[in-house]
């Protein structure tokens, strides 16, 4: 299933920066002017699709079942062990990227409790000259 969105993500990506943190009311109304959410209502993706956007560019892919439920599990058990480390990531003043406003508990309350991790495979290799 492909669901095109009516944006151009390419655009929008020029009109934002690091310094759009979501707090300046003005700003993102601008900018919702500028880049309205290319959809009308909400739509329901129950299979696993494609979302592009006007050009054809993949915005993200939906992937149902992707993972088997016993994956799931392990997952799931391996990032509360991770729990101590992670109740540190968010917080009340932190800037977009770990804003504790962004990181709400689900409607059903199950699982972690919403945290951040920062991971960026490129980090090693930008300390190092000669690998």
């Amino acid at each position: 299933m492909t669901v095109k969105m009516q944006i151009d993500i390419a655009r929008y990506s020029k009109l934002i920066s690091p310094k759009n943190t979501g707090h300046n009311e003005e700003k993102e109304e601008k900018l919702l002017e500028r880049c309205p959410p290319g959809h009308e209502g909400t739509k329901l993706v129950d299979k696993p699709a494609t979302i592009i956007d006007v050009s054809g560019t993949i915005i993200a892919w939906y992937l149902l079942d992707a993972l088997t439920e016993t994956t799931q599990k392990e997952i799931r058990v391996a990032t509360d062990l991770l729990g101590p480390s992670l109740e540190k990531s968010v917080k009340a003043d932190g800037n977009w990227r770990y804003n504790q406003e962004w990181f709400k508990q689900g409607s059903e309350n199950v699982g972690s409790t919403p945290r951040c991790i920062n991971l960026s495979p490129a980090w090693f290799q930008q300390g190092h000259e000669n690998l």
